[in-house]
């Protein structure tokens, strides 16, 4: 049983300080798949990746009733806690008080006129949610694979499942995930 377990255990158990203890085991193993996510949004983000772990640890351990079944549980629960936060981000930004759907442009950048990263995070999330309704596992592994940064590999130990198996949901995620998006924003 690794450490992270164990201290899960024991804060399933009514331990309190146990979440002291949790914080620093896995502070930088979430901050770091946080700042891999983060590089893959626009320069423009307001989120940082201190923050969205921090928003996501709140998320995490304000429950109290959640009752963790190990690290893989708490990992995935982290993966949908990020996804949450930047959706709800990318929503907020897309806000009327925010401008609605019009498009932010650099004045230096004027000619190129490229989709925001928010819209495109949305219909991708869309599209996640109907995955997740079909399978759930496959869904799962996009979470972990891209709102996360997890490797494969890492993906795979999270989810109980081989690599080999991982690489085939994920190739089927990303091609079913890429025709419902294309179909969602073509003509």
């Amino acid at each position: 049983m690794s450490e992270v377990t164990r201290i899960l255990h024991s804060l399933d158990s009514g331990n309190v300080q146990a979440a002291d203890e949790l914080l620093p085991l896995v502070y930088e193993e979430l901050r770091k798949l946080a700042a891999a996510k983060m590089a893959h949004e626009p320069a423009n983000q307001t989120l940082q990746p201190t923050a969205l772990v921090h928003e996501a640890w709140l998320r995490l351990t304000g429950k109290e009733e959640v009752k963790w079944n190990g690290r893989a549980h708490f990992f995935g629960a982290a993966a949908e806690a990020m996804r949450r936060i930047l959706v709800d981000n990318a929503r907020r930004k897309r806000a009327a008080r925010h401008g609605g759907d019009h498009q932010r442009l650099n004045v230096d950048d004027i000619e190129i006129a490229a989709p925001e990263k928010e819209t495109e995070l949305l219909a991708i999330n869309e599209s996640l949610e109907k995955l997740a309704a079909q399978d759930k596992q496959k869904a799962e592994l996009v979470k972990l694979r891209y709102f996360v940064g997890l490797t494969i590999e890492e993906s795979a130990a999270i989810l109980g499942v081989s690599v080999p198996t991982a690489n085939r949901w994920w190739t089927f995620a990303r091609a079913w995930l890429y025709q419902q998006v294309q179909g969602d924003s073509g003509p």
